[in-house]
């Protein structure tokens, strides 16, 4: 089994065992991220879970999925109006229902995969490991928003092992996304896991590392949280310039929330 694959199940259930607490009012309810509702926010899992799906099947059908995106881009639609149109505008426990079956579904296939198999997705193609991460990581990040919504907190766990990878590895990404030069080697990164371990990637730089939560780590690099409303410690300038704009998933530049949007202030335990 790929504890990768494992890991994005569980992130799955987790999610899904917070949307059935939700009254069915709270599905059209405005989070902070872009004001997506929690409709929206779930469409767009299943959309991205759905697209993965066909590039495990084949990569001609997910080349054919793609196109069909993008033309429907080309005519005017916004990617929540292309998304809300493709799904039949599915919501709701339906919604819910749908998308948790189609993850597992997904999370299964993925970790029955040989470990050495690349799969097709936006951009470069990607180990089946970091394929699954991928899909954890934006499942957790999008339904951070519905936490924040619901005044919920989430307690950490050692699976974000595999976000902050991803996060730690999109260094150069960051800045070639936005056909930026890098502004020097990628900085140390040290970061305390929930269970206490030590989480370590690239060459130990005093004056050029990030360090600190495990978890504010993740936030930064998904954009959920912005780096001032953490406790990271921030040392030389491409650390510095790096996490205020850090981005480890794929599409166009994305920026960070403002400073203190996105504070969870409210969160019950």
């Amino acid at each position: 089994m790929l504890p990768q694959a494992i890991d994005f199940r569980a992130e799955t259930d987790a999610l899904r065992d917070l949307l059935a607490t939700l009254g069915e009012a709270d599905w059209a309810r405005a989070t902070l991220f872009k004001a997506w509702t929690v409709n929206d926010i779930v469409q767009h899992l299943h959309a991205g879970d759905l697209m993965a799906a066909a590039s495990v099947r084949d990569p001609d059908e997910f080349y054919r999925l793609r196109a069909d995106i993008q033309a429907a881009r080309d005519k005017g639609l916004t990617r929540v109006e292309e998304t809300r149109q493709r799904l039949n505008n599915i919501e709701g426990q339906a919604l819910l229902e749908r998308w948790h079956a189609q993850a597992i579904d997904l999370a299964d296939r993925l970790s029955a995969m040989p470990p050495d198999t690349r799969l097709k997705w936006a951009g470069p193609d990607m180990g089946v490991r970091m394929f699954a991460t991928a899909r954890q990581m934006e499942t957790w990040a999008h339904g951070q928003a519905i936490y924040d919504l619901m005044g919920v907190a989430r307690t950490p766990n050692d699976r974000l092992r595999n976000i902050a990878e991803i996060g730690a590895r999109t260094y150069g990404w960051t800045f070639a996304n936005r056909k930026q030069a890098v502004p020097g080697p990628a900085p140390h990164v040290r970061l305390i896991a929930p269970s206490g371990a030590v989480w370590e990637w690239n060459d130990p730089t005093p004056d050029n590392i990030v360090s600190g939560s495990a978890l504010e780590f993740c936030q930064v690099v998904t954009q959920v949280r912005n780096v001032a409303d953490t406790l990271l410690n921030v040392v030389g300038e491409p650390a510095r310039i790096w996490m205020s704009i850090a981005q480890c998933f794929a599409g166009p530049p994305e920026s960070p929330p403002a400073p203190g949007l996105r504070i969870n202030r409210s969160a019950r335990a």
